[in-house]
């Protein structure tokens, strides 16, 4: 038997992305069967390698998630990774979900100790090949996707650093982020892609902890006061 060539895996990847991403837009389930009809005869030996990169692809480059619902007949999912209810679909006329680079500047503004300067944020995209200034394939130009769409949208707050002369510029999370995911989430998802725990990063893990704690609070006090104002109504609307 012949060696496969060296490219076909990454050709059948490819082929695999674009084939699930239109599952994505039409929000139809897959299964491994109708996969696997996306892969040549030659390489189905070659398929959990497929299928693993395929989800690596996916969820780091466009922020979707691969979830199997139903492990006897093999059927999966295709939904935004981390809860986030907004992809960027249309956005900059292309028709690429957008939500792997939100969970990247959410990643990048946690780790940076929740507020980080605009700058720091093209550096740090800068170094995974997304350039201000310059069109992506994926995500058009991170400029205006950041502080235009993004900020729109309620995820990033764009905000001025007080007294700076000539205006400086730093992030941080919007109420949009803070409602649909947690410093936790985003936490597990940079643990689970650098194949470790979230405990081992061990500052982020207890400022994700302290977040944890705040919202459990938030909630308790939110009860307490729909339980009151709804005890104070009661008695209000008793008859004499």
């Amino acid at each position: 038997m012949e060696p496969l060539p060296a490219d076909i895996v990454p050709d059948r990847v490819s082929a695999l992305v674009r084939f699930l991403l239109c599952k994505y837009h039409t929000q139809e389930l897959t299964t491994r069967a109708e996969m696997l009809s996306r892969v040549t005869r030659e390489c189905r030996e070659q398929f959990r390698e497929i299928f693993s990169e395929t989800c690596e692809c996916l969820q780091l480059m466009f922020g979707v998630d691969v979830r199997e619902v139903d492990p006897i007949n093999h059927t999966y999912v295709l939904g935004s990774t981390l809860g986030l209810t907004y992809d960027g679909v249309g956005i900059n006329g292309r028709s690429f979900p957008k939500t792997g680079f939100l969970v990247l500047i959410l990643s990048i503004i946690f780790i940076e100790g929740n507020c980080v300067p605009e700058e720091t944020v093209w550096e740090k995209l800068a170094a995974v090949g997304v350039h201000v200034g310059i069109e992506h394939s994926i995500y058009g130009e991170p400029r205006e996707l950041l502080t235009r769409f993004l900020v729109q949208e309620l995820y990033i707050e764009y905000r001025r650093v007080a007294d700076s002369d000539p205006a400086r510029y730093k992030f941080l999370w919007g109420p949009r982020a803070h409602a649909e995911t947690s410093k936790m989430k985003v936490l597990e998802y940079l643990a689970k892609i650098n194949g470790s725990e979230p405990s081992s990063f061990r500052c982020l893990y207890l400022d994700a902890l302290r977040d944890q704690e705040e919202r459990a609070q938030a909630e308790i006090a939110t009860d307490m006061a729909g339980a009151s104002s709804s005890v104070m109504s009661g008695e209000f609307s008793r008859p004499e």
